[in-house]
């Protein structure tokens, strides 16, 4: 056990565990070591490329990224030196605590459809986000909480509120559930349930507006946290969950919920002819705008079940760093640059359109046969940008809930999503790990990568995405700022010439 982490959180979880999973204690002390060392090397690479810390020479990469070989601390926490963040602190501790109880749980058993067996590719990517040091943070849950209803747990559960009709803002989002006269039915997660609305909306709970039903179903989590697979339906629910993962508290806007259903119409109007995109359309969202308007939002999303070819594999994308080895039988090259024209021509097709998607890889399923890019499915589109002139110019229109962040009139914002999700987050850590684990020189992907968007951006993207620097979501500096994105300039491998 490393002695330098804090000792009473190690008691505190080590105890709960010896409640709740007494068979879990001598992995979890097991792991400490490594969970810390992990976070560490994510916050002290994410120190040096932010500007805030020289945590020393590094493993130099594409968009400024630094790699350590170890975190030199044994508490994270360290590494943050005079700067005063007690509740980033926090944050840091909690991920390591999360992360080595996560290392020591098994893995639950893989059903045989294809959501299934995705969720079950996820649980691979134990750390969580590839660049976050919170990738494991869940700040609001117990270790209790943690073995119910986080990634690793087999089964978690949903329950149902009846809410007065009056007082539902959008579609029917489970009507599988009978509802009383009166009222519609909302589903929410059984944690929120149980800890959230008892007390935050005990009169509306007093004056009947809201009925806690008896009635729950399981559900599958998956890395999201709040998207749950709904097992035999082929279909996703994903719902408030008022526990901060990451950077952010995990509850839905009323925007979200409202636009979803719009955009999956509007992105498979965009998209129609594009055979290689998948999208896992939002078919319905409901909020409940009363207190804070987030509590009990829920949105309904389709799977991948029956919807795949023979043969076809979907890997998530936060896994697939993780099976290179497994995927790639022949020239690392040549399968990096069959991804990159999977991935990249439509994603900026659309953003030459007005709609610049979230395209980490956290919200991107590619598909495979015998080891080769096939298909790519996207889920999650409460993140994208659209950029309101480009899409009427393109000669198409959305109505967009009031206030929503996700409309923009701003090139430089529309263009950094997806520069950053697409090319830092997910494409360069491909060439990363292809270079660690396949010895694919990075420089030679990166050209690779610049011929296919040389092929393919819009003239305007195209001169923005091959710049000498790019905008780097600083992931930490948003921590200590405590709201609101924040980008910093880093060095674009893409600017040198195909």
């Amino acid at each position: 056990m490393n002695k330098t982490l804090r000792p009473e959180r190690i008691a505190h979880t080590e105890a709960a565990l010896a409640i709740h999973a007494p068979e879990l204690v001598p992995g979890f002390l097991a792991a400490l070591p490594e969970a810390a060392d992990t976070v560490g090397r994510r916050l002290r690479g994410a120190l040096v490329r932010e500007g805030l810390r020289d945590m020393g020479p590094g493993e130099q990469h594409g968009f400024g990224r630094v790699e350590y070989p170890s975190s030199g601390a044994g508490d994270p926490v360290e590494l943050l030196g005079d700067i005063d963040a007690p509740g980033f602190a926090a944050e840091l501790r909690n991920a390591v605590m999360n992360l080595a109880i996560a290392m020591a749980r098994p893995r639950p058993p893989v059903g045989d459809d294809a959501d299934q067996q995705a969720i079950g590719l996820e649980r691979l990517a134990v750390a969580g986000h590839n660049l976050h040091p919170c990738g494991r943070t869940r700040l609001g849950w117990d270790t209790g909480d943690v073995l119910a209803h986080d990634l690793e747990s087999e089964r978690t559960r949903i329950g149902f509120v009846a809410v007065r009709e009056r007082l539902l803002l959008g579609d029917d989002v489970f009507p599988e559930v009978d509802k009383p006269s009166g009222y519609a039915v909302q589903p929410v997660h059984a944690w929120q349930r149980d800890n959230v609305l008892p007390d935050r909306y005990a009169d509306l709970l007093r004056a009947k507006d809201l009925i806690i039903l008896d009635e729950e179903r399981d559900a599958i989590p998956t890395a999201a946290l709040r998207t749950l697979l709904l097992p035999g339906t082929g279909q996703y629910l994903k719902v408030s969950l008022d526990i901060q993962v990451t950077s952010t508290r995990r509850s839905i806007s009323v925007a979200s919920t409202r636009n979803g259903p719009g955009v999956s119409k509007l992105l498979h109007r965009l998209t129609a002819g594009e055979d290689r995109l998948l999208l896992m359309a939002e078919t319905a969202g409901a909020a409940v705008p009363v207190g804070s308007g987030r509590d009990l939002s829920a949105i309904r999303r389709d799977g991948l079940a029956g919807r795949l070819e023979p043969g076809e594999r979907a890997i998530p994308g936060g896994a697939l760093p993780l099976v290179l080895d497994e995927l790639i039988t022949g020239d690392p090259g040549e399968w990096l640059r069959s991804y990159a024209q999977l991935v990249v021509p439509p994603l900026l097709r659309l953003t030459a359109q007005g709609v610049a998607l979230e395209a980490h890889l956290q919200n991107c399923l590619p598909t495979f046969i015998g080891g080769r890019p096939h298909r790519l499915a996207l889920r999650d589109f409460a993140g994208l940008r659209l950029h309101r002139p480009r899409l009427n110019a393109a000669g198409h229109d959305i109505d967009l809930w009031p206030g929503s962040v996700v409309g923009t009139d701003d090139l430089d914002v529309f263009r950094a999503k997806i520069g950053y999700t697409l090319f830092q987050a997910h494409l360069g850590e491909l060439v990363l790990r292809l270079n660690q684990r396949l010895d694919l020189d990075e420089d030679k992907a990166w050209r690779i990568i610049r011929s296919v968007i040389d092929e393919h951006a819009h003239p305007d993207d195209h001169a923005a995405f091959t710049a000498p620097t790019a905008l780097h979501k600083a992931l930490v500096r948003m921590r200590l700022a405590g709201e609101g994105d924040i980008y910093v300039p880093v060095r674009n491998p893409l600017h040198a010439p195909a």
